[in-house]
């Protein structure tokens, strides 16, 4: 998968993504985050990568970004372990 930052403010941040899976999960853990004001991607043509945008306020895109991350890491293993489990 390849990210390529495209604009980096402390309360903006667009990225090209390749992935629409992890784009769409991405919008969805970062909309439950209080300080996003807006977040959101398009696909501009099917042989291009994807536009990924946020736009916070009271915390910076990256830390905002990074803290969704991290959540969802966690939920993946939780989700895994509960996988592993029934399929015991």
């Amino acid at each position: 998968m390849e990210i390529n930052i495209t604009r980096d403010e402390k309360n903006e941040l667009e990225f090209k993504i390749d992935n629409p899976t992890v784009a769409e999960i991405l919008r969805i853990y970062l909309n439950e985050e209080d300080s996003v004001k807006m977040v959101a991607w398009r696909k501009e043509h099917y042989s291009k990568p994807l536009s990924f945008k946020i736009e916070t306020e009271g915390k910076s895109a990256k830390k905002v970004l990074s803290d969704a991350i991290s959540k969802l890491q966690k939920d993946l293993e939780k989700y895994g372990d509960e996988f592993k489990k029934a399929v015991k």
